[in-house]
């Protein structure tokens, strides 16, 4: 093994720990929710709790204190640039919404990206007790299972997820639904882009596109896809593009193309 990768085994391994932890961190919370002030930012329903903050405070610290060179990013309390050349990137809790109106739907995102790409997805959900992890080069699992996609899954015969949030217009998401069923094509949607990514990589979902969605809750994903045998729409991750939103299209192999007809029609 060389050093490059016991440097990201060693890592993989700390952020599967720290999702674990971070998740009964923030299933506490969950547990008692009705205690939390909820806090709306850009919009009444773009909301925010303590929970939020010390989950990714306790990733931050934790990271910190293990690798101090390291970069992280963080949807609450931003970027700080590392020189290893590693940069953590974490959603502490994604699908506040349904956190806080005590729904399941949401989960820990923790990823690692090197030279502009994800080499670590993790991704925890408390309330069934599953870990996605992924590394490059090693695979994708669920609970330790190996993921590997389906290609007879398509639009026609499973679901797709979409996502949307308010950067973009009803009209535009209206006339994505619309092509997709006119394809045949089904659509969930659950509140947290990056469990229904994590769904794309065990086969619970055939692909999921989002057009605006930032690198905190698709980076993970995107590792977590491609190991497991999908593809992945480029999603800029270095310099200032890293903090700013991009469309977000994962999907097996038989769907992807015909799930990113339907982005270019509708940009």
């Amino acid at each position: 093994m060389t050093v490059n990768d016991t440097a990201l085994a060693n890592r993989f391994a700390l952020a599967k720990t720290l999702a674990a932890e971070a998740g009964a961190m923030a299933l506490d919370y969950f547990n008692r929710r009705e205690t939390l002030v909820i806090e709306t930012k850009r919009d009444l329903q773009d909301v925010v709790s303590i929970a939020d903050r010390n989950v990714e405070t306790f990733f931050k610290e934790r990271v910190a204190e293990i690798y101090a060179t390291d970069g992280f990013l963080g949807e609450e309390f931003g970027h700080d640039e590392g020189s290893s050349g590693f940069t953590w990137v974490v959603d502490p809790i994604d699908g506040t919404a349904p956190f806080v109106n005590g729904m399941p739907t949401w989960c820990v995102s923790v990823a690692i990206v090197r030279d502009g790409e994800p080499v670590v997805g993790v991704i925890h959900v408390p309330c069934s007790d599953e870990l996605y992890a992924s590394a490059h080069g090693l695979g994708a699992t669920l609970n330790d299972k190996p993921l590997r996609l389906d290609p007879a899954r398509n639009l026609q015969n499973a679901l797709t997820g979409i996502g949307c949030n308010s950067y973009v217009t009803p009209e535009r998401f209206g006339a994505i639904i619309t092509d997709l069923m006119q394809r045949g094509g089904n659509f969930i949607r659950n509140g947290s882009g990056a469990l229904m990514l994590a769904y794309v990589a065990a086969g619970r979902l055939v692909g999921y596109y989002e057009p605006y969605m930032r690198a905190w809750d698709c980076m993970a994903g995107f590792c977590l896809v491609r190991e497991a045998g999908g593809v992945t729409q480029p999603f800029p991750a270095t310099g200032p593009a890293l903090l700013e939103g991009h469309p977000v299209l994962a999907a097996n192999r038989s769907s992807f193309e015909e799930l990113l007809a339907i982005h270019m029609k509708h940009v």
